[in-house]
C-alpha cells in the first residue's frame, strides 16, 4: 500500500532466525495465486511456520503471541535470501510491515520490499543483537526509523545507527510514488525533452 514514509515509531516483532528465505516468507503454493490483493497475501505471510496443516495458529510462533506488535519486523542476518519471488514483499507489505530491520537482505529481496513500500533497514550485527535483547526485556519497546534522516533509533536504549537509502528511492516513499508514478511526475520534463530533439 502506497504510504508516504516519514519517521515511523512502533513496537516490534522480533524473528531471530538467520538465512530465512522467501519460500518461508511466502510458500511457493501461493504463487499460482491469480490475485495481488494485499490481504491474501499478508494472511499467507510465514504460513508454514504460523499454521498447522488443519489452519489452526501455532502458538508458538511470534506472529501468534499476543505480546509483539507493531509495524516493525526485526529479523535475522540473510533476510529474504532464496528465489527472487516479489510475492514475498507483498507478504510482508500485506501483513502490515512496513519496516525490516536486519543485518543483511538478500539484494533482490531488498529491492522487491523498496518497490511495494516496505523498507529494509540495514543495522549492525551488534545493533540488531541489542535490538533482540530491548524486545525480550520488554516487548512493547519501541524503534523509531527516521527516513528523512536516514537513521533508526532503539528507544529503550538511546542508541542509533544511520543507515544507507539510496536517493531516488527515498524520494519515492517519502512522496508515495512507485515508479510509474515518478515518470508521470516528470511528464512535463520528458515531454520538454521530447520536443527539443
Amino acid at each position: 500500500m502506497k504510504q508516504k514514509f516519514d519517521i515511523i515509531e512502533s513496537s516490534c516483532v522480533p524473528l531471530p532466525l538467520e538465512n530465512v528465505d522467501t519460500d518461508q516468507i511466502i510458500p511457493a503454493r501461493f504463487l499460482k495465486a491469480v490475485t495481488r490483493d494485499e490481504k491474501f497475501f499478508g494472511d499467507n505471510l510465514f504460513r508454514d511456520w504460523r499454521f498447522n496443516a488443519d489452519g489452526s495458529p501455532k502458538k508458538d510462533f511470534v506472529l501468534n503471541d499476543p505480546r509483539y506488535s507493531g509495524c516493525i519486523l526485526v529479523a535475522g542476518k540473510n533476510f529474504g535470501s532464496g528465489s527472487s519471488r516479489e510475492h514475498a514483499a507483498w507478504a510482508i507489505a500485506g501483513y502490515g510491515f512496513r519496516v525490516v530491520i536486519s543485518s543483511f537482505f538478500a539484494d533482490i529481496h531488498k529491492n522487491n520490499e523498496l518497490n511495494n513500500f516496505v523498507l529494509p533497514v540495514v543495522v549492525s550485527e551488534d545493533f540488531l543483537a541489542e535490538l533482540f535483547e530491548s524486545i525480550a526485556k520488554d516487548p512493547k519497546m519501541k524503534v523509531r526509523v527516521d527516513v528523512p534522516a536516514q537513521t533508526v533509533t532503539n528507544l529503550s536504549t538511546g542508541r542509533s545507527e544511520r543507515f544507507e537509502l539510496n536517493a531516488y528511492k527515498k524520494y519515492c516513499l517519502m512522496n508515495a510514488l512507485d515508479d510509474i508514478d515518478y515518470l508521470l511526475e516528470q511528464k512535463d520534463k520528458i515531454e520538454k525533452y521530447e520536443q527539443s530533439r
